[in-house]
């Protein structure tokens, strides 16, 4: 989808690199039933140190190698299309954090395929 402009919801999705939905990674399957539903997009940032409700400090720093660093699933669309989306959440993510923000999109443009 191109051409996502003006109002729209953020909706971040704060979960453990470790954490998984029948033996694949979760982010993956987030990731996957964002595009199934048609959302304007989505993206895995993988973080460096974290800690959650759990107050456990995961790190990557090499003294404490941390093998369930935090993940944050990002994904932009219109209010509607994000509040929609929330109930395929609710069955995936037992533990972390879902926040939603409102955010203008001021530019949405996908790669233009080589010619």
């Amino acid at each position: 989808m191109n051409g996502l402009m003006g109002s729209a919801l953020r909706l971040t999705v704060l979960i453990g690199e470790s954490d998984v939905w029948h033996h694949r990674p979760l982010y993956t399957e987030i990731v996957h039933r964002a595009h199934q539903a048609g959302l304007a997009g989505a993206s895995v940032f993988r973080g460096i140190e974290g800690f959650g409700a759990s107050s456990l400090i995961h790190t990557q720093r090499l003294l404490s190698l941390s093998e369930d660093l935090p993940v944050a699933i990002v994904i932009v669309d219109t209010e509607e299309k994000i509040r929609d989306f929330l109930p395929r959440l609710d069955e995936l993510v037992r533990e972390g954090l879902v926040t939603l923000e409102s955010c203008e999109v001021v530019r949405h443009a996908g790669r233009r395929e080589a010619r």
